[in-house]
């Protein structure tokens, strides 16, 4: 019996199974190609448009792209692969019979995902940020490792992973350090308790270390800030040139 149910299913839907099936793998070879297209032939053009070199701005594109062009790959596959079977045409026409509320239903329930690959196509194309630079993002700070369809992923000092909803960075505040220069600022801050004297500090910190500028940054109940400023360096050194302030100002109030 149930051999017989089985050949009769393969029967009535074996067809169609297969047109989905052999659907589904030539999409899955446009992606590959489309990827080692992009991968070597898009990033050479690219490069030689922009002088030889892929920039971080059109690094930042091509990425941008290359994904966005699966995610419209197997989205038209998949399409595809549903409309070889009849019984889905049916489901599909009662569907559309109610086209208003299922159309609410799945805007509501898709908004976020939407709203994020919309930010992430505005990320893409006015690059307040690009693959590589320095930026500060609701008190994290890290490099740009990743831009994609919804997310955007930052590398911080300690190599762990923020990741961001592109939605919300690109209708936040955002510090980009490296977006016009290719070094960041090196800052660092160092507190003094209130029983010591600031000015002080601030005299033995120049003279010790006088290549240095130094500035009393702000002053509260508990104690001093002072604000300790280097010249400037490449974004994958900041974190280590502002640890080696911090020791050099130390050991200058020790002496």
């Amino acid at each position: 019996m149930a051999l017989i149910l089985a050949q009769s299913f393969w029967d009535h839907y074996g067809a169609s199974i297969a047109k989905a099936a052999g659907t589904i793998v030539i999409a899955l070879l446009a992606v590959t190609l489309a990827n080692r297209w992009l991968d070597r032939r898009g990033m050479q053009i690219v490069a030689a448009v922009s002088g030889g070199h892929l920039s971080q701005a059109n690094d930042t594109r091509l990425r941008f792209t290359r994904r966005a062009v699966d995610a419209t790959i197997i989205t038209i596959a998949i399409a595809a692969a549903l409309s070889q079977f009849t019984a889905l045409d049916k489901i599909g026409q009662a569907v559309l019979a109610s086209g208003a509320i299922a159309a609410a239903v799945v805007g509501f329930a898709a908004r976020q995902t939407l709203a994020n690959a919309i930010a992430g196509l505005f990320l893409a194309v006015t690059q307040p940020l690009r693959i590589g630079d320095v930026v500060t993002f609701e008190g994290e700070s890290g490099v740009v490792e990743d831009i994609r369809l919804t997310s955007t992923w930052l590398r911080t000092p300690n190599q762990a992973r923020v990741i961001v909803p592109n939605e919300r960075l690109a209708g936040g505040v955002l510090r980009n350090d490296s977006i016009v220069d290719a070094v960041v600022a090196v800052e660092a801050s160092l507190w003094l308790p209130a029983d010591r004297d600031a000015i002080v500090a601030l005299d033995r910190i120049r003279t010790a270390l006088p290549e240095l500028t130094v500035r009393l940054a702000e002053t509260t109940a508990d104690g001093a800030r002072l604000l300790l400023v280097d010249r400037p360096a490449a974004p994958g050194d900041r974190a280590v040139r502002e640890a080696e302030l911090r020791e050099g100002a130390l050991r200058a109030l020790g002496e």
